[in-house]
């Protein structure tokens, strides 16, 4: 027979175990409730929507006028996706940030500066857009939903690509980006919407190995003699398309194109188009097809 003494010894030393047990299971229940629930930023509208179709929890956003999803409404703005305000997003405590490649340059170092390290998504192309949103599935478990997405886009590219085969010849396609108070720049084939541009078919009159945007020459224009001109306001729409439709008015080498005699000028606009490709690149494809083939 056992002694009390014993007993309580055995006693206590189960309880200890348990005690410890519970102890580990409960550091490991954290870690997988942190694993499951990462706090992500997202500095541009780009990053949003793909967040959104995967989706994905967000913390911080960044302040737009465009539509933000119902799923981010009450999410703390982390300002301007040209200037995002790097202390607001340090107060987040993100385990992820990010941007686009194409703004690294502008404000890595702030980032630096407060100790983050962002992710710089490459969204050149839409090919670029199907890495970015399924390497994200994989990051966060959301395979199913980046598939669908990719998916969707797929279909669209196979639509306009059919559309495209049908047609004898490639439309001459100009493409402007507009600035808000400084003109406008001519986008190349290396840029997003050149890159719409011959996914459906067209051929960009300008084209590059190396850049995406170059200065505008009106005797090349001229040369040039777009069928179709796609004006890109890129930012503050209100402003840029009136700048646009004043340069074509009071400059003389519009009216000679061919684009401009037939009327085949048209404005692209967020949320369907932007500098960078996006998660409305499936809408984006059927209006550039659209636009190129109108009768097909």
């Amino acid at each position: 027979m056992k002694s009390p003494r014993k007993t309580a010894l055995i006693a206590v030393i189960v309880i200890a175990i348990i005690g410890v047990l519970g102890g580990v299971f409960a550091v490991m229940q954290h870690h997988t409730a942190q694993k499951k629930t990462p706090r992500i930023v997202a500095t541009t509208y780009a990053v949003v929507q793909m967040a959104d179709k995967l989706k994905l929890p967000l913390v911080g956003i960044p302040s737009t006028e465009n539509k933000i999803p119902a799923r981010y409404a009450h999410v703390q703005r982390v300002g301007n996706p040209m200037n995002p305000s790097a202390e607001k997003i340090a107060s987040l405590h993100p385990t992820a940030v990010y941007s686009v490649t194409t703004l690294k340059d502008q404000f890595d170092r702030s980032f630096k500066q407060q100790h983050i390290d962002p992710h710089f998504l490459n969204l050149q192309s839409v090919n670029d857009l199907k890495t970015a949103v399924s390497e994200m599935g994989r990051t966060y478990d959301r395979q199913k939903e980046a598939k669908a997405a990719t998916t969707e886009i797929n279909t669209a590219i196979a639509a306009v690509e059919k559309r495209a085969d049908q047609a004898t010849t490639k439309p001459r396609v100009l493409i402007l980006m507009g600035l808000p108070g400084a003109g406008y720049m001519i986008a190349t084939n290396r840029s997003y919407v050149g890159n719409l541009v011959t996914i459906a078919g067209g051929k960009n009159v300008f084209s590059s190995n190396t850049q995406e945007f170059i200065q505008p020459n009106d005797e090349a224009i001229k040369k040039a003699n777009p069928q179709v001109i796609l004006r890109l306001a890129h930012a503050m729409p209100k402003t840029v398309i009136p700048q646009f439709n004043s340069e074509f008015k009071s400059n003389q080498v519009w009216r000679e194109t061919s684009a401009v005699k037939q009327h085949r000028v048209y404005d692209l606009q967020e949320p369907n188009f932007d500098a960078t490709a996006n998660m409305r690149a499936a809408e984006a494809l059927k209006l550039v097809s659209n636009w190129l083939y109108p009768r097909s």
